[in-house]
Formats: C-alpha cells, structure tokens, sequence
C-alpha cells in the first residue's frame, strides 16, 4: 500500500475533483460518510454520547459531514466548533449550514476563555480538528483541550491523523498532539503512523476509501510503502514437482564466538526454515560440536582459533552469505573481517558486529557489493550513518547512505523499515514478543536464506521481515509476548508460509508447542 505525502494527498483531491467532475463539497461529503459507515458498522445505534469536535478547515468540515449523518440516523450526538480562527474554509461554511438545517441541537462554539465541556470516560470523542494541512501554532487553549481529552479517558477516534501531528515533522511539544486510540485515515496511511517519535499519539489505525481516483492512486510513484499480505504474495516463488535442494541455494552463516555460538544456529535454522536447500556454519572451533549436535541439518566449517574468528576461509561456493552474528569485535576478528571483505566477490547479508566494525572502520564500506543487505537496529545504525535530530532526520540519512553505498538498510523496530534507492518499506507484521534476544539473529538468516534461493535484495528483505513478523503473530497466540524467544519465530516460519494463501483458517501450534492437558 502506497503512502502518500502531504503535497501528493493535496494533488489527489485536485486529480479527483477534475477528472470525476465533482466539487470538493462532494469529496468531503464522501469522507464524512466513509467515517459514519464505519462508526455505524461498529456501534449498531448504541445510545453511547459521541462529542465531535471541528476544526474550522477542511478537516472540521469532514467532522460535520460525519455529526450530520450520526444525528440523522438517531445517534447522541454534541458537536462543538473550536473556533481558533475567523478565518473559515468555504466547505466547511457549506457543511456547517447543512448541519444547522439538520438540527436543532446546533454546534457550540468554543473559544478562548469558555469553559470546556464535561466529558465522560463512556463517551466518544471524535477529534476533527486540524489535519494534514496543519500550518501554525496551536493556541494554548486549543493545547489545554487536548489535555482534557487525553484527562477525560474516553475513547478518542481521530479523523484521518490525530490533531496537531504534522505529517512531516515531528512535534516540540507532546500535549500539542491529540492522543488517539484510532485513527480512521483517508485512504492511505500516513508516514507518521509508523515511526517511534511519534507512535506514542496512535494506537491502531484503518484506511478508509473516499473514492480518490483510482488512476491517480496506481500511477503516482510515492516515496514510502506499507507491507501487506497483498504487496508480499506477489514475491512468493512457486516450486515445482522437479524441485531439488540444489536448486534453491547454499547459504554460509559466518559468525559466532565463544558464548555466542547460538545466534549462529539461530540463523542457520533460519536460513533452512526460510526454504534455502543448503547451509554452512563458519565459526570458531567452539561452536563444532553445539551446531553438529544441536542442527545436524547445518554442514560445519571451522576457524583455527578455539574462541573466535581470526581467519575466514572455506572451500565451498555458497550462493549468498550471512556474516556478523555473535562474532564479537576482537582485533584479530577486525583483521579477519577487513581481509574478507577485501577479497569476497559473494552477496552479503551482514548483522550485528558486522556493522559495528564496519562503523569503526567506515573505509571498509567502499569495499560492499552493490545490493549488500545492512540490518541494524537503531543503536547500530546510529554508529554507521550518525546521530540524527528526529526520526524524518534519520531517515533522510539513511537515504543518503544507502545511495552512496549502493546498498539496502534495514532498519530494524517495531515497523521495520527498508531503506533502498530513496524508497522506504515499511513492514506490518510483529509484536513487542520480539524484543528478546535473537530474534535480530533470525531475521539475518530467514533474508540470507531468501536471497540464496533467487529473491533480489529488495524482494528478500521485504518478504524477510514480513514473515518474521507474521511468525511472531502466529507464535504469541500460543506462547504470549512475555514467553516468546527467537526459536519460536523458526518454528512458526510454516504457519507464516500458509498464512500467505490461507490454507489454515486457524493456525496449529507446532508439536512442542502444543498445550498438554491437565488429565
């Protein structure tokens, strides 16, 4: 799904209202009933007060589209007007008379100095304040109304983004933004949903279609895409009877260290999990005997040093590689690494202390191959590109990065994001169960994996961490967020496969998962 920046949702309209030959009087006519539909479907006429309050702009004009068709289908409904300015948009004077001729329970206005209206912890506030064309400052009355919704506990549903967040920027100021507990969006998402600066003003969001033009919405290039089941299936490569293991790749994890053996099994399961046929383990000696015994299905090759990396060598021709999970930083691993990527002419994927030594001796990055997959998390990348001053600023950066370097950052959080020739994806899947230790180490493998069966970069990543994050969904059913560690997202890596067709209306713990029963 497209995400769509401010100029281009204004050009949306403008394309819309030409081409369909409507005015902008229908267009809003058309998201205020997208919203009461919505709201209609869910509520079934329930007696619950919902407090509209609008803006005096356009997106107060879709607030009263909305009170109009909540009152005339019998709904309790109190609007009320924020008037912060005299200066009124045209549509929303049109609307207004419309309510007025609807009702005689007419909006009330609130202005500085008014006393602000009781609200309950049963009702509805439905926040149709500013939108995305948020331009000035937010008067410190306006700023003390948010605070009162925020104070008040009542469920607080925003019309399409929450009143005062800008969607470009991030906020000085935390009690200048309305905290929502949903967002019903127009049409698209909005960048600003998915960051961390600012995910502390949304709790869930849904798309609702207001009949933008469908010409506009499939041939406009947007800068930002969100990851879906829909925008993923297309990845997915078929098998056919025929299929061998040969033809699906041999990939090489190179990693671990003393005491880290485990996020190079992590990894290597997750690569075979992922559907690769073939994969290698490079570790020191150490890790021999846990990965023969542990994963038989890996093939091992050591380093001649007991408890680290100190030469990287190997006699197989793997299809795509996987280093820096659990390798550690010692010196002789730095020379190691500097010597391979010298003289490496394979893919890589490269994680963890691959990054970090790669940040501390940033020569070595003019040494990656085109499409290198980077996957940090935030701290990490902060050591390879730079402190950034918000999350816009460090995407931008990242941008930079990624282009100079010909290569793919994934940037690894609750909505991870791929940065990858000025484009971002933004992955929906995962929950907070994945906060744990290895999870990072899975996801390298489950993407080397998908690269070494044929995925280009882009494809792998973005395919990589939907299914990560779906196997993490599928998992928390049965093991819950605090139970979750990094093996259970490769044993639901199957579930989040069938997930893609359906084929399992409910998905099955694996057997070691499986409740026993209390006889």
């Amino acid at each position: 799904m497209k995400i769509f920046s401010k100029e281009q949702i204004y050009e949306g309209d403008r394309f819309t209202i030409q081409k369909q030959n409507i005015s902008y009087a229908d267009l809003m006519e058309r998201a205020g009933t997208s919203l009461f539909n919505w709201l209609d479907a869910r509520l079934q006429g329930a007696p619950v007060p919902i407090l509209v309050f609008c803006g005096i702009g356009n997106n107060g004009g879709d607030g009263l589209v909305l009170a109009r068709h909540l009152i005339t289908h019998g709904y309790n409904v109190k609007t009320f007007i924020v008037d912060f300015s005299d200066k009124r948009s045209q549509d929303f004077l049109v609307n207004y008379e419309r309510l007025k001729e609807t009702t005689k329970d007419w909006p009330v206005s609130l202005h500085k100095g008014d006393d602000l209206p009781v609200i309950s912890d049963q009702d509805i506030i439905v926040d149709a304040i500013f939108g995305v064309g948020l331009n000035r400052p937010i008067a410190d009355w306006v700023v003390s109304l948010f605070k009162h919704f925020k104070a008040s506990k009542a469920l607080t549903v925003s019309v399409d983004i929450p009143s005062g967040l800008f969607i470009d920027r991030v906020p000085k100021h935390e009690d200048e933004v309305v905290h929502s507990n949903l967002i019903l969006s127009f049409q698209t998402p909005k960048l600003v949903f998915f960051l961390p600066e600012t995910s502390k003003y949304i709790d869930q969001w849904e798309a609702l279609d207001i009949g933008i033009d469908p010409q506009y919405l499939q041939e406009t290039e947007t800068e930002a895409y969100i990851l879906g089941k829909l925008d993923v299936l297309p990845m997915y490569k078929q098998r056919d009877k025929f299929s061998h293991k040969g033809k699906f790749g041999h990939a090489l994890i190179i990693g671990g260290s003393y005491g880290k053996i485990g996020a190079v099994q992590l990894a290597s399961r997750a690569v075979l999990a992922s559907g690769a046929g073939l994969v290698t383990a490079f570790t020191p000696k150490c890790g021999y005997i846990p990965l023969q015994t542990a994963f038989p299905e890996a093939m091992v090759i050591t380093d001649g040093d007991e408890g680290k990396i100190t030469h990287i060598d190997f006699n197989i021709k793997p299809t795509h590689i996987g280093i820096g999970v659990g390798i550690g930083t010692d010196e002789k691993t730095l020379v190691a690494f500097e010597s391979f990527l010298k003289a490496n002419t394979v893919p890589l994927v490269i994680d963890a202390d691959g990054i970090n030594i790669l940040s501390k001796n940033k020569e070595l990055l003019k040494y990656l191959k085109e499409d290198t997959i980077l996957t940090p998390h935030p701290k990490e990348l902060e050591r390879l590109i730079g402190a950034w001053e918000d999350d816009f600023d460090k995407l931008n950066k990242a941008k930079a990065f990624a282009k100079k370097y010909k290569i793919l950052i994934l940037i690894k959080g609750a909505n991870s994001i791929a940065v990858y020739q000025d484009k971002l994806y933004i992955n929906s899947t995962g929950n907070p169960g994945l906060a744990t230790a290895g999870t990072g180490d899975v996801l390298t493998g489950i993407i080397t994996g998908l690269v070494s069966q044929g995925y280009t970069a882009l494809e792998a990543t973005c395919f990589g961490m939907y299914l990560h994050g779906k196997s993490a969904d599928l998992a928390i059913e049965f093991k819950g967020y605090q139970s979750l560690i990094a093996s259970d997202v490769i044993s639901y890596l199957g579930q989040a496969y069938l997930d893609l067709f359906e084929l399992a209306e409910k998905p099955s713990a694996p057997q070691e998962a499986q409740p026993k029963s209390k006889k």
